[in-house]
């Protein structure tokens, strides 16, 4: 076995309803899940009517760049094809990909956490080294703590902006302190649809070093078809298509994908829903429970739960029919917060109301 993957830690997912039903032995058709920060509306009828017209030629190759995909993100983004690359399965392969291009054994990647837990597995598996570094109290990005982290062997900073688990942002003058060191800044925006700030993409076009991952599993309602992309400099772009398998982006979900940037009311309608929703779950928790609540700009919130810990809330609210996150296997977070992912009002509303019990 390769040395560097032997300690390498296993991805911790949200459990499924399977899984849960399974376990509790509970009714899967009554079970609210909202532990993956999936969209409770689900795909879009357009996107349903695209695969469906699409399953005949499951049979052939897809087109090995998605070029269809890239074409339909340059209008969606306002970037040429050639700043932009499509992959599956999800964000997971951009920066799988971004680790074969930058990191080499010994190499560092600095990581403000608590954070999205696969930028440090990824890099440790291809020998890399993830330096963790803690964010501050209130989870903001501490430029100056970054900055010290870095050395002659850091290849990547990762920073998630919305923030999961923790829903927060960093700013555009941090971006671009953070931007004139020598590396590449990986800026995560999975979940940049939600935010009441804008998205930091235009900063491709005055830094070479900035790379932003996106993804069509939040917003676009499309986590089970594994899409993931990047607006990064031209050079970045080539040396991805370089790395990551050709054919990742299946027809199925290319086809997906395409409808789904050509629904602009079922995406205004998805962010509508989470923006009402975490203000609902915002407000209620705060001040119908004894826990505290954490402002986010993402289709999820943080609560904290203490003196409970999280694992005795998350049995709490499956055995009522709920699946939320357990913040456990997020380091620097503690053992008292769990994330919640924002579904729809009759599904706020029965969160607060099983809260409200967890005494």
């Amino acid at each position: 076995m390769n040395k560097s993957v032997e300690s390498v830690p296993e991805y911790v997912p949200g459990k499924s309803t399977a899984q849960v039903a399974a376990e509790y032995g509970l009714n899967p058709k009554k079970i609210i899940k909202l532990n993956s920060n999936e969209n409770p509306l689900g795909p879009s009828k357009k996107v349903q009517k695209a695969i469906r017209k699409s399953a005949a030629a499951a049979s052939l190759y897809p087109i090995a760049d998605a070029s269809n995909l890239r074409y339909s993100l340059s209008n969606y983004t306002g970037f040429p094809k050639e700043n932009i690359m499509a992959a599956g399965p999800g964000m997971d392969s951009i920066i799988d990909g971004m680790n074969k291009i930058f990191v080499a054994p010994g190499d560092e990647v600095v990581i403000p956490v608590p954070t999205f837990t696969y930028y440090g597995i990824s890099a440790a598996g291809m020998g890399g080294v993830p330096v963790n570094v803690m964010r501050e109290a209130d989870y903001s990005v501490s430029v100056a703590k970054i900055k010290e982290a870095v050395t002659d062997k850091t290849k990547i900073i990762y920073v998630c902006t919305p923030n999961n688990p923790t829903g927060n942002v960093i700013t555009e003058a941090e971006v671009r302190e953070l931007a004139q060191l020598n590396c590449i800044l990986f800026l995560d925006e999975a979940y940049v649809e939600f935010s009441d700030a804008e998205s930091l993409m235009k900063l491709v076009r005055e830094y070479d070093n900035i790379v932003i991952g996106r993804t069509f599993s939040k917003a676009f309602g499309l986590a089970g078809m594994r899409i993931g992309y990047v607006i990064a400099p031209e050079w970045i772009v080539q040396k991805l298509l370089s790395v990551i398998p050709p054919f990742s982006v299946s027809t199925l979900s290319e086809a997906a994908a395409v409808a789904a940037l050509s629904d602009k009311k079922h995406l205004e309608k998805s962010i509508e829903l989470a923006k009402e929703g975490r203000q609902f779950l915002m407000e209620k928790i705060s001040a119908q429970t004894p826990y505290k609540a954490y402002p986010s700009n993402g289709n999820f919130m943080i609560v904290d739960v203490s003196p409970k810990t999280s694992k005795e809330a998350v049995d709490f609210l499956l055995k009522n029919e709920i699946i939320v996150r357990s913040c456990d296997s997020f380091e620097g977070i503690g053992k008292s917060t769990v994330r919640i992912t924002i579904g729809t009002q009759k599904m706020n509303k029965r969160v607060v109301e099983v809260l409200k019990k967890f005494k």
